[in-house]
């Protein structure tokens, strides 16, 4: 399979993450079928995407028409067969439990075109386990997405033993294409690459607020208008590079090393998160809200609308949108 030829997707599970995937490849132009098990559930994504199109549009991404060309493009169906009749590119975005995935690797080879490549959503499956049963496992891998795909263009993909590396530089060709950036693990890891990082960020994270050293809410203000508002245009090694000056980023490492020591031996290196985390983070959360102004989303409803307004500005910026 060539990414340049594959003009029909499937997205399989279209719910929270599956709507969105289907929504992008729609926006790069694809004709898109999305399945749910239910009527219900396909009519959940039908107003999913319309939201997701009536935010674009008031964000000045697209006109009206535009939006009603995109929304035309994506079919409903509660068939897998009929979803992946003729997909050359299957996105699932099913539960992730095993026993279901292999029960979806089943009914989608038993329907796709033998060279249709087939990628999960998965956020913690192995590639190797989802595949071990299928027929085909070599065009089997793994797109994980940040939500929402159709905004965050980050896309993992990861390999299983027995795919080939022409299906990784192919799904890489094809994300590339509809307008994702794709980084490629190359051994499979528990938590991908993103998910790690931002862990281990929120574990000091917890870990500051649980010593008394600063609240939730200026932890989420540090972030975000400290080393936050950099890594939305750059990661952090080049961020270091520049930071490094003649010396570069090995210049500041080295010149950094002592104090960084000091630092990393007085942080966090928790296995687990503490019990009582969950519940502090929470207030503060919630007390982070009630000092947020409307403008900037202080309900989880404005939020979210405020999250994707900013998404898109920045998006717009690094022109992916």
């Amino acid at each position: 399979m060539q990414a340049d030829n594959i003009t029909c997707a499937a997205s399989i599970g279209a719910g929270v993450i599956g709507y969105s995937w289907a929504l992008k490849f729609a926006m790069a132009g694809l004709e898109v079928w999305a399945q749910n098990r239910t009527e219900e559930s396909s009519a959940l994504a039908r107003e999913r995407v319309h939201a997701s199109m009536e935010s674009l549009v008031k964000n000045g991404v697209y006109d009206d028409a535009q939006a009603a060309q995109i929304e035309a493009r994506i079919h409903y169906t509660t068939s897998v067969a009929e979803a992946v009749a003729h997909a050359q590119f299957i996105q699932e975005s099913s539960s992730e439990h095993y026993e279901v995935k292999w029960e979806l690797v089943r009914e989608l080879e038993a329907a796709a075109a033998p060279d249709a490549i087939i990628a999960s959503s998965t956020s913690g499956l192995l590639v190797t386990e989802i595949a071990k049963n299928a027929e085909h496992p070599e065009r089997f891998c793994g797109g994980h997405p940040y939500n929402p795909p159709h905004l965050i263009p980050l896309v993992e993909i990861t390999k299983g033993e027995k795919t080939v590396d022409a299906t990784v530089e192919c799904a890489k060709a094809f994300y590339s294409r509809v307008g994702m950036e794709p980084v490629v693990l190359q051994k499979e890891a528990l938590g991908f690459i993103c998910n790690r990082l931002q862990m281990a960020l929120y574990r000091e994270v917890a870990n500051l607020v649980l010593s008394g050293v600063c609240t939730v809410e200026d932890a989420d203000k540090a972030v975000t208008f400290g080393p936050g508002i950099r890594w939305g245009i750059m990661g952090p090694s080049l961020v270091f590079e520049l930071g490094g000056g003649k010396g570069g980023v090995e210049g500041l490492m080295n010149h950094l090393n002592d104090s960084v020591s000091l630092w990393l031996a007085d942080m966090a290196d928790w296995k687990s998160l503490p019990a009582e985390w969950a519940h502090v983070a929470q207030e503060g959360v919630d007390a982070e809200l009630a000092a947020r102004p409307a403008s900037k989303g202080n309900t989880p409803e404005t939020l979210t609308e405020y999250r994707d307004h900013m998404l898109i500005e920045l998006l717009k910026l690094h022109e992916k949108l």
